[in-house]
Order: C-alpha cells, then sequence, then structure tokens
C-alpha cells in the first residue's frame, strides 16, 4: 500500500497522471477567470501604454493563482492540470520552432538584409505615393523573409519611415504601409510565429498552410499596394540632406542575404521539415556573412566583460533569447485554456455554438470568425491571442470536417491583421514608439499617434475583409477526406 501511495506522489511529481475533469465554485464558467483576468490585465497595460511581454507573463501568473483559490477539486489536481496544459506538443513545437527561427532572422539582420533592401528602395528614386508602394513592399518581402512582424516595424519604422517623410509622403499612410508589409509576413511567413502555431494547433504542417493561404494574403495586397500608392502622397518633402545621410548609411552588399532567405522558403514550400529548412538557412546565412568578411562575432560572441562575467553576444542568442518570455506566456496560457478543458467549458461553449450552428459550414466558420476577432480585441500580442483562440476553432472545425488548413487560415489571418489594426495592439505601440525614438533623432518628423493609424493599415483590412467573404461565400472551402487530404464541397457532399 505504502508503495502504490508513494508510486502515486511520483506520477503527480513528474505529470504522468491525467486529470479527467476539475470543478470549480459557482460552475464551468469559472474556469474562465484566469484568462478573463489576464485580458483585462492586458488591455489595462496596453491602454495605459505600459505592455511589455514580462507584463504580460506576470498577468497571466496572477490569474492562474487566483484559479487556484476557485476551484472545488484538490489544489494537486489543478496544479496537475496546468502541467498537462503545458506539456502539450504544440506548445513544445511552436517554442522550438520559434528559437530556430529567432537565429535565422537575426543573422539575416546581421549580414545586412535589411540594408540591401532599403538600399534598392532608394535606387528607385520613387517618391510620395510611389514611394509608399514601394515601403509597403519591401516590408512584405523583410517580413516575410525574417518571419517577424513586430521586428520588421522596428527596422522600417527607424529608416524608411523618416526617408518617406522626406520624400514627400503622408506620414500616416507611410507608418500603415509599414504596419501592413508586416501584416502579410506574420500572415504568410513559414517562419513566422503565428503562421507556425496556426498550423501546429490545428494539427496541420506548415508548408501546405501557406500554399494555402497564398491566396487569401494576395487577394489582400493587390488593392492595399494600390490604395497606399493613391493615397500615400500629399507630405511635405524635408532636406535633401538628410536623405543623402540616409541613403550612405545603406548599402547593396546585403542583397546577398536573399539566397538563404530564398533557400528556406524553397525548402520549406517544397515539404522539408520546418527545422530542416531553417537549419540550412541558418548555415548558409553564416557562410554568406563569412564571405563578406563581416566579423563573425556578429553570429556568436563568447567573451568576459570588465566585471568578471562571461557574456555571450551575437545573432543566435539573440534570435534564442529575444523569445524567452514569449514562450513562458505561451506555456502559461496553455495552462489556463486547458483549465476549459477539464472544466467543461470548452463542451459547454462548443455545444452552444453547434446549436447555433446547426449543421450549417458557413454558421460554423463565421462563429470561428468571431471568436478569434472578439479575443484578439483583448489580448494585444498576436500569438498569445492565437493560443487562446485555437481550442475554440479546433473543436468546432472537427466538429463540421473542415480540413485543418482552412481552420489554421482562419485563425491566423484574423489574428494577423487585428495586431497590427487596433491602437492598444503591441504592434501598433511598437510602431508608435519606434518613430518616437526616431524623431529624437530627426526634429523634423511628426509622431502619428496609435489612433491615427488605425483606419489605413490596408493589408490587415483587406485580410478581414477577404476571409469573411471567404466564410459567407465558401471560396476557398476545404474537407478533410479520409485520408486527412482535401475535399472540394461538391466532391464532400457526393462522397457524403
Amino acid at each position: 500500500m505504502a508503495d502504490q501511495e508513494n508510486n502515486e506522489v511520483i506520477d503527480d511529481a513528474v505529470g504522468e497522471r491525467d486529470i479527467k475533469r476539475l470543478e470549480f465554485r459557482g460552475g464551468v464558467f469559472t474556469a474562465t477567470i484566469p484568462l478573463v483576468f489576464f485580458i483585462i490585465w492586458a488591455i489595462t497595460l496596453s491602454v495605459t501604454g505600459l505592455v511589455t511581454e514580462q507584463g504580460l507573463v506576470i498577468g497571466m501568473v496572477i490569474g492562474i493563482a487566483i484559479g487556484l483559490f476557485l476551484t472545488k477539486s484538490k489544489w494537486a489536481d489543478y496544479a496537475q492540470s496546468l502541467f498537462a496544459g503545458m506539456a502539450q506538443p504544440v506548445g513544445v513545437v511552436a517554442i522550438i520552432a520559434w528559437f530556430w527561427a529567432g537565429m535565422f532572422a537575426k543573422l539575416l539582420s546581421a549580414g545586412g538584409l535589411v540594408d540591401g533592401l532599403i538600399w534598392f528602395g532608394f535606387q528607385t528614386g520613387l517618391e510620395g505615393g510611389a514611394f509608399v508602394g514601394i515601403t509597403f513592399l519591401l516590408a512584405a518581402l523583410f517580413a516575410t523573409a525574417v518571419g517577424t512582424g513586430y521586428g520588421t516595424v522596428a527596422t522600417f519604422g527607424v529608416l524608411m519611415y523618416p526617408a518617406g517623410v522626406i520624400l514627400g509622403a503622408d506620414p500616416v499612410i507611410l507608418l500603415a504601409a509599414i504596419l501592413s508589409g508586416a501584416v502579410f509576413g506574420d500572415n504568410l511567413a513559414p517562419v513566422s510565429d503565428t503562421t507556425i502555431v496556426s498550423a501546429t494547433t490545428q494539427e496541420a504542417d506548415v508548408p501546405g498552410v501557406v500554399r494555402s493561404r497564398f491566396k487569401y494574403s494576395i487577394a489582400a495586397a493587390i488593392p492595399a499596394l494600390i490604395l497606399f500608392v493613391i493615397l500615400g502622397g500629399g507630405g511635405d518633402e524635408g532636406s535633401r540632406e538628410v536623405v543623402t545621410q540616409l541613403q550612405s548609411q545603406v548599402a547593396p552588399n546585403g542583397l546577398i542575404m536573399l539566397i538563404p532567405f530564398a533557400l528556406v522558403l524553397y525548402l520549406a514550400l517544397s515539404g522539408q521539415h520546418l527545422l530542416t529548412s531553417l537549419t540550412w538557412g541558418i548555415v548558409v546565412s553564416i557562410i554568406m556573412i563569412g564571405i563578406m568578411d563581416t566579423p563573425l562575432t556578429k553570429v556568436l560572441h563568447i567573451y568576459e566583460n570588465d566585471a568578471g562575467d562571461a557574456v555571450i553576444e551575437g545573432a543566435l542568442m539573440s534570435g534564442i533569447g529575444g523569445y524567452f518570455n514569449m514562450a513562458i506566456l505561451i506555456l502559461f496560457i496553455l495552462a489556463a485554456a486547458h483549465l476549459l478543458e477539464v472544466a467543461g467549458t470548452m463542451d459547454v461553449i462548443k455545444n452552444f455554438f453547434l446549436r447555433i450552428i446547426k449543421g450549417v459550414t458557413r454558421r460554423a466558420e463565421l462563429s470561428m470568425y468571431g471568436i478569434i476577432a472578439f479575443l484578439n480585441v483583448f489580448i494585444t500580442i498576436n500569438t498569445a491571442a492565437e493560443i487562446a483562440a485555437a481550442p475554440f476553432v479546433r473543436k468546432l472545425g472537427k466538429e463540421m470536417n473542415i480540413h485543418p488548413y482552412r481552420r489554421a487560415n482562419f485563425l491566423d489571418t484574423v489574428t494577423s491583421s487585428l495586431g497590427y489594426i487596433f491602437p492598444w495592439s503591441g504592434g501598433v505601440l511598437l510602431a508608435w514608439t519606434t518613430i518616437q525614438g526616431a524623431a529624437e533623432e530627426f526634429d523634423f518628423l511628426p509622431v502619428v499617434g496609435p489612433a491615427e493609424v488605425f483606419p489605413f493599415v490596408f493589408q490587415g483590412w483587406g485580410l478581414l475583409i477577404v476571409m469573411f467573404i471567404a466564410a459567407m461565400t465558401g471560396w476557398g472551402l476545404r474537407y478533410s477526406g479520409k485520408n486527412g487530404e482535401e475535399i472540394k464541397p461538391e466532391d464532400y457532399q457526393r462522397q457524403s
């Protein structure tokens, strides 16, 4: 008997005991309080301009702690459910993929790809609306290459925003173009965290998701580009001396880094595993950096500082380190979302929507669209919002046998869009902070407020419209076949 009790204790400690059901005071919806607290916390930080990844992490920790006092079940069962939620493969896969993607992105930047892209933009000699259009294209290209919309906003806000203002671009539309480029890449890039999360949470492969998503991205991007060119002019041309200064800071050499970028895209779209594609991209990037005689300390530098402490720097380290906080946050959100599973909350919500849906696929997709948009209103980091919405999308979609690619596309397009539209979202606040810093260096720069840019993020709004039309009309709808293959609606109806 003692041995049996000891084994149960050990199983609890290592997370092997599966908790089937938790009970909460007040019913199944009490299990939502940890996430609701987190949402309120995120809104408060966003409105006050104090949102950070670390701040979001502590908010999620407090929410989970509150839930502990609301459970009627054993605290040990509550804790075990949290561990089970954190241990879900989707979280682990996403985090490891982020680390590889982060290293690859930082290597491209260290190799001068941004400078090369900016140099190419200057060589076009375009001004006003045309410059805004090329900014959107370059931002979209860069975001697709490195898989980070936030990194795109920070980089292009520092370099392209001052140049565009000087060359007669409307500041508001120019900033919206940068944000729209971030939306495009965040949504489409195989190495983007939102792409990875949307695919893995819906049990889909990343290359297949990217191929199926391309038509939606382009359908939004073409009218967005036209609008940016038409509306992007009207600003005042600034000092040519400043233009010359910016031009002198960039060079075409970094365009060689398009080789590893193209290699990763090719391998990923050819069906290679994401880690395989990224590893080859990392290796080739390091080779290219060596060819350009760039100091390899930019890749990895381990040294002892003046205080005698060991320091590790370089693109590889910063690429991994940049995702530590988000990795912790995602694990906690997965844990809190798992509480909804074991409390039965998800079943109640799912059954509510199923009663509304009544077997109609259109209603199912509109319900998924609405749930994703609702959560993005409150959760300001798009990946975190995606993780929170993913279980609902997966359950509703599976009930209607909607293909994982289609579910992943709804999850990612809506999330990637709203993450750069709402004035309190992380992407918009980052853009606002970035151009404030640029204005300190160039005193002629206007600082566009978060609310001003809201209506003009055309790629984001375009994706929202495209996906709403897709839900209403069934454009692009595919069902799952017996072996997981995509089946067109007419073929699916014949099989049924």
